[in-house]
């Protein structure tokens, strides 16, 4: 049976504390809840995916701790297909994330593990690559392990969906190039904009960019399909040649009206419902599976947490049918 989605990706134990607003530096607040769960952006892109319901393989690396174990059992009781690297030599990732009583959050990562993973595990494994006809990855993993990826991707036509995030400091114009579509946030935009030397913008600056020239921009930084996540402004679609089933080259899409507590995790959640909804809606345009990823990241703002706040595909059909 040929599988559907393969990511490669980060799996970071998150550790979130919840505060009326965020501590001035030096100052001590006192929380109002904490909570500890499985995360990293290629995790939670992961559950985001298979909890819609598609065929999922996630790849990434953990440490021989108890924290990995908690990965591993979280994977399986999702149903998730993990393939783990486990490595003596590194601890599985940690975070600690700050979430103000405006669902508006401030993380730091010890990425560990992640920045390990080894090619030769990729190798190791190239027969999922095989079986997948979308790669997704993320930037929290070791550059080189990523570039593979994506190369024995191509070599079996997979379609190949980067999230830039977080912006590697050795980040290089050809990686972008080899991707068919970018999911960066608006300050992730913002940095690879700068990067490049394309326009010296900052995150707040993206979604005041009037469409066309907003277009132009993505042109620039990819010849392929761009989607920027501008939070509470929904997001900005760019296509090059290839427009993906649309009828325009580029177009906003409106943000769903939630209630939203925690933001944490919701370009995860983009990511991860939009290789879902491009595997379960392949006759349907491109319009469609970003407006479907949409929903998924808005509705898991409304629960606290990262990978276990993934709505499914009945609890998105139930709320948006």
């Amino acid at each position: 049976m040929r599988q559907r989605v393969l990511i490669v990706g980060s799996y970071v134990q998150d550790h979130a504390w919840r505060v009326d607003s965020f501590p001035a530096p030096g100052e001590t607040r006192r929380a109002m809840g904490f909570s500890s769960g499985p995360g990293g952006k290629g995790f939670n892109q992961a559950i985001a995916c298979v909890r819609q319901g598609v065929s999922t393989v996630f790849i990434g690396a953990i440490g021989q701790d108890a924290l990995g174990e908690c990965a591993k059992n979280f994977a399986s009781a999702e149903n998730l297909q993990a393939l783990w690297l486990s490595r003596d030599d590194m601890p599985t990732a940690a975070s600690s994330i700050v979430v103000n009583a405006q669902g508006e959050n401030m993380i730091a990562v010890n990425l560990a593990a992640n920045e390990f993973l080894d090619i030769a595990f990729l190798q190791e494994h190239s027969s999922q690559f095989e079986t997948a006809n979308i790669v997704l990855c993320q930037l929290e993993n070791n550059l080189d392990a990523i570039i593979f990826a994506f190369e024995l991707a191509k070599k079996r036509q997979a379609l190949c969906v980067l999230n830039p995030a977080p912006v590697h400091p050795e980040l290089e114009r050809n990686l972008l190039d080899c991707v068919d579509v970018l999911t960066p946030n608006e300050t992730e935009f913002a940095l690879l904009c700068r990067r490049f030397g394309y326009a010296d913008l900052t995150g707040d600056q993206v979604e005041q960019i009037d469409n066309t020239n907003l277009h132009e921009l993505c042109r620039r930084l990819s010849k392929n399909t761009v989607v920027i996540t501008l939070g509470r402004h929904g997001c900005f679609v760019s296509h090059g040649e290839e427009r993906r089933g649309d009828d325009r080259h580029f177009y906003r899409v409106a943000p769903e009206k939630v209630k939203a507590i925690d933001t944490t995790g919701a370009g995860d959640a983009f990511s991860g419902a939009l290789v879902a909804a491009l595997s379960l809606f392949p006759d349907r345009g491109f319009f469609h599976a970003v407006q479907y990823a949409g929903r998924v990241a808005a509705m898991s703002t409304e629960t606290v947490g990262t990978a276990p706040a993934m709505p499914d595909h009945a609890q998105v059909k139930a709320r948006f049918a």
